[in-house]
């Protein structure tokens, strides 16, 4: 990006402070614990105050993505149920969240999702080596919510067996555990490149 894409200006506020909205307006989560650099934390917790959220526990990060997950996760206390949130996923319906944690709660472990519309190929070498049948094909999104022992173990079972995944999706499905599909939206994208903040901004001051 360039720039630290979660305080990009917009619509006259830092991007993360949008997201925090989202998470606070679903009324859904009675703590938010925030995984970040110990130079942001106290700019954070204002925005996590000013968006709602009355218990706000800033962590330092790790270097991985699902080492920052499970050090936050020391942080949940005893909720039954956690959801976990990229912050580069300012446009997130507050729906999604109060509808992924519904599923968890009910079956365990549940993930947006939206099913893959382009044609997906397996690539080698700068070939394609496998076309793959896109029918039963989701790109996955966040939030992502678990029922909290469940998500510890699958990190205590990562850590144990070395395994490094994309998402904690993946550490509860090796487990054995189902994760539930929630239906997404094509608003949640991951805000990414420069390209995606105009995006964000042209889809703001049209009232997303």
């Amino acid at each position: 990006m360039g720039q630290d894409k979660l305080f990009a200006d917009v619509g006259g506020r830092p991007l993360m402070a949008h997201t925090l909205a989202a998470a606070a307006a679903s009324k859904t989560f009675d703590r938010v614990v925030i995984a970040a650099p110990q130079d942001r934390h106290e700019l954070i917790a204002a925005l996590a105050g000013d968006a709602g959220f009355a218990e706000v526990v800033l962590t330092t990060g790790g270097t991985r993505r699902q080492d920052s997950v499970r050090l936050a996760l020391e942080h949940v206390g005893d909720a039954d149920v956690v959801a976990v949130h990229d912050a580069a996923r300012p446009l997130c319906a507050p729906q999604l969240f109060i509808d992924c944690v519904s599923v968890a709660r009910r079956h365990g472990a549940a993930t947006v999702a939206m099913p893959v519309v382009d044609s997906i190929k397996r690539g080698a070498g700068g070939v394609i080596v496998q076309s793959l049948d896109r029918h039963d094909l989701y790109a996955i999104q966040t939030p992502q919510a678990f029922r909290r022992e469940l998500l510890v173990e699958g990190h205590r079972h990562a850590t144990a067996n070395a395994l490094v995944v994309d998402d904690d999706a993946v550490l509860v499905e090796a487990l054995g555990t189902a994760v539930h599909i929630v239906p997404g939206s094509p608003d949640n994208f991951k805000v990414t490149h420069p390209r995606d903040l105009l995006l964000l901004r042209a889809l703001l001051a049209g009232g997303a």
